[in-house]
């Protein structure tokens, strides 16, 4: 349970961003590389994290997902090579990500809003306590629109509540194409 100081210090971080830069104002029309992502560098969080075709889950019956909180990526594995890599966000200090081997569960939705922390997401996927943890996209306010300030954070900082956030391609891809059952091993 989140208490009502944490919720107000969130709230005051979201109202009050300091992660702009004037890199950051200049380049925002301008597509980079996710994979070498900076602070400064801008994240193209409604896009696919990498410029080449999602994988075909099909293809690969023993894919498995891989969560570097420290790296804060998401990878597609097969055995042990990656697939594919995915930006992500995962929990805050204090509201860290559950660390540990789970399975994707049943629970998966089109989108959420949680009244108490006032913000919600797209494409979500529950991976622990049947729709507590999730996989999903970044935040979105109480109307649907996508929280940007928190969005360009994407790959950069751990700033969720516990769950994973993806860019909004990802999380679509993530939400439609994989299986109940996949392991997850988060680190």
């Amino acid at each position: 349970m989140v208490s009502l100081n944490k919720l107000r210090s969130y709230a005051t971080q979201i109202a009050n961003p300091t992660h702009k830069t004037a890199a950051n104002k200049n380049n925002n029309h301008q597509k980079q590389d996710t994979h070498t992502t900076t602070s400064n560098s801008v994240v193209d969080w409604r896009g696919p994290s990498e410029n080449k075709p999602y994988p075909d889950v099909n293809k690969y019956p023993n894919m498995w997902v891989k969560v570097s909180t420290t790296d804060r990526r998401v990878y597609l594995m097969d055995g042990k090579k990656v697939l594919y890599t995915m930006l992500c966000s995962p929990g805050a200090k204090g509201q860290e990500t559950p660390k540990g081997t789970f399975e994707i569960q049943p629970e998966r939705g089109d989108n959420f809003f949680n009244q108490g922390s006032g913000e919600g997401a797209n494409y979500w996927v529950s991976f622990k306590d049947h729709g507590i943890y999730l996989f999903h996209s970044v935040p979105v306010d109480k109307d649907g629109n996508y929280n940007e300030q928190e969005a360009k954070e994407l790959g950069k900082s751990s700033n969720s509540h516990g769950c994973v956030r993806l860019s909004v391609s990802d999380a679509k891809w993530f939400y439609k194409n994989i299986k109940t059952g996949t392991k997850v091993v988060i680190e």
